[in-house]
């Protein structure tokens, strides 16, 4: 049944997602960081890695196998948006961690290999593989982790239409609120991966859900 729920959950706001991404306002409409002039994307440092599976649950070899697992079923994706180092966008990647999290949730198994991890989140469809990506991503803002700290209870768009807020916990840790408060909500784990360039991303230690599951 939760299975079930968070398949349709995903699939719903991954519906509204290229749509999202075109709209979505600019980084100075936000306020947030247009001084970044890099333009290596996302994709190019998830794939910088190029070890595949292995036994670091702190990285993101599992989001890297989907945004490629997306890209190659659906090449015009709005997940391709992440290959685009001129678009400024700011992701919140889930650690390899919180995607066993996630699938221990959905199936009430225990898992020992991130290729396990994969296959059942895999097993869920290409299309909500490709709505949890987009409810990852805020499109046309580039918010470094020092920015984050000062915008407590700003409320921010994804990519997919539905939206996240931050929550600044002791004026040091950095914490995105999703919409299912029954569920932890992640922590920012690392922080300002590819600063310097438009695209920015942040490790997190949950996947972030759409509505109360």
């Amino acid at each position: 049944m939760f299975a079930r729920r968070f398949t349709t959950a995903m699939v719903t706001l991954g519906l509204a997602g290229t749509a999202t991404l075109v709209s979505a306002p600019s980084a100075s409409a936000h306020g947030w960081d247009h001084s970044a002039t890099g333009t290596r994307s996302l994709a190019a440092v998830l794939a910088r890695d190029g070890s595949g599976f292995d036994r670091n649950w702190n990285d993101f070899d599992i989001v890297d196998t989907a945004v490629t697992a997306v890209l190659t079923a659906k090449p015009g994706s709005a997940v391709g948006v992440l290959a685009d180092g001129t678009v400024p966008l700011t992701a919140f990647l889930p650690t390899d961690r919180a995607f066993r999290h996630l699938a221990s949730d959905l199936t009430g198994k225990h898992y020992t290999s991130e290729s396990a991890v994969f296959a059942d989140v895999a097993s869920l469809g290409i299309d909500t593989v490709e709505a949890v990506l987009l409810y990852h991503v805020v499109p046309g803002a580039t918010i470094t982790y020092r920015q984050a700290l000062a915008a407590d209870g700003a409320t921010l768009t994804t990519a997919s239409g539905g939206t996240v807020q931050v929550d600044v916990v002791g004026r040091c840790f950095v914490s995105v609120v999703d919409a299912d408060p029954s569920d932890r909500n992640p922590w920012v784990v690392r922080a300002d991966l590819n600063k310097g360039n438009a695209q920015i991303a942040h490790g997190i230690s949950e996947v972030l859900r759409p509505l109360d599951l």
